[in-house]
C-alpha cells in the first residue's frame, strides 16, 4: 500500500523535507479527525459546539465574549452556537455576579456528563492506537506531542495574523 504522506514528485525542497513529513502527517490526521467529526455530527453533536462546550467547561463560568476570545472566534458566531447548547440543555445562562444586567455561561450537569463520556471514549480509542507501543514510547510521544501542540498554538496565530489571515485581521477563523 502506498503511504499517502510520502508521494514522490511533489517538488518538496530537501531543506524542508522534515517539515513536509510533519505537515503531511497532520493532513492525514486531520482527515481521520474529519471522519470522527462526521460521526459525532450524525449522533447530534457538532464539532464546533463540542469545542465550545469543552472550552467553557475548562474556563468555568464566563461571559460569551470571553468564550469567543478563548476559541479565537467571532462573538456573533459564538452567540448562535451557544444558543444551540442552551436549547439542548448543555449550557445555561446565569446572572453575572459582578454585573446583574449581564449574563455568564455555565456548563450544566448534562453538559459535564457529555464531556466526560466523550473524553472517556476518546481516551479508550487512543489507548487502542498505542496498544502495541512500549510504555516509554507512548510516554515519550505524549511528551513530544504536547510540546509540539504548545509551540504550534503559540506560533501559528501570530503567523496567520502576520499574513493577514488571522481572526484579528478582520476574518473569522
Amino acid at each position: 500500500m502506498v503511504d499517502p504522506g510520502r508521494c514522490l514528485g511533489t517538488g518538496v525542497d530537501p531543506e524542508h523535507e522534515l517539515a513536509d513529513r510533519v505537515g503531511m502527517a497532520m493532513v492525514r490526521l486531520n482527515k481521520m479527525h474529519a471522519q470522527v467529526t462526521h460521526q459525532m455530527a450524525k449522533q447530534g453533536m457538532d464539532k464546533s459546539a463540542f469545542v465550545l462546550l469543552a472550552t467553557l467547561s475548562g474556563l468555568g463560568e464566563c461571559r460569551s465574549s470571553a468564550l469567543a476570545e478563548a476559541v479565537l472566534s467571532d462573538p456573533s458566531t459564538i452567540s448562535r452556537q451557544v444558543a444551540g447548547l442552551v436549547k439542548d440543555g448543555l449550557v445555561e445562562r446565569r446572572a453575572d455576579p459582578a454585573d446583574g444586567r449581564a449574563s455568564v455561561l455555565a456548563v450544566t450537569e448534562a453538559g459535564r456528563e457529555l464531556i466526560l463520556n466523550r473524553r472517556r471514549q476518546r481516551n479508550e480509542a487512543i489507548e487502542q492506537v498505542f496498544a502495541d507501543w512500549a510504555e516509554d514510547d507512548f510516554k515519550g510521544f505524549a511528551d513530544l506531542f504536547e510540546r509540539f501542540v504548545h509551540d504550534y498554538e503559540r506560533t501559528i496565530p501570530a503567523l496567520l495574523t502576520e499574513r493577514g489571515m488571522g481572526t484579528r485581521a478582520g476574518g473569522e477563523n
